[in-house]
């Protein structure tokens, strides 16, 4: 039977450069996400508050929405 590694399917990265490569990834990344939270954020404080009823949050609850803590599934992006 053989056993399978986690580094695998990874190329090698030379020297402590693959750290700082995925530092800056995961920097990033985070921005990414946080940019588009401020833009749902954004477009979340556009409507009106009969739509945001409709969709079932008030006005005080928009960055809770985003940030997923009504219904953290809805908080994650892909």
């Amino acid at each position: 039977m053989s056993t399978l590694s986690s580094a695998a399917g990874r190329p090698a990265q030379p020297g402590s450069s693959g750290g700082l490569i995925r530092w800056i990834e995961a920097g990033a990344h985070a921005l990414l996400a946080f940019l588009e939270r401020r833009a749902a954020i954004k477009t979340l404080r556009a409507l009106d508050d009969r739509a945001l009823r409709d969709i079932g949050i008030s006005r005080c609850q928009i960055e809770a929405a985003v940030g997923g803590a009504l219904n953290p599934a809805m908080g994650k992006f892909p």
